[in-house]
């Protein structure tokens, strides 16, 4: 654990940071997924603002 010892000897603890990494683009599959997820859960949405205003 990394730590440094400060005046009056308190000890002050750093977190371990994380590897950095780039993201990479996405591939032509996963662009069609998040379409297909994204038209999937707008038609719940309008459905729902459907229902509620039809029940109300």
């Amino acid at each position: 654990m990394r730590y440094t010892v400060e005046d009056g000897g308190r000890l002050n603890n750093f977190a371990v940071e994380p590897k950095m990494y780039k993201a990479e683009p996405p591939t032509k599959s996963q662009k069609r997924s998040y379409i297909i997820l994204g038209s999937v859960g707008a038609v719940l949405v309008g459905l729902l603002v459907v229902v509620a205003a039809s029940v109300s």
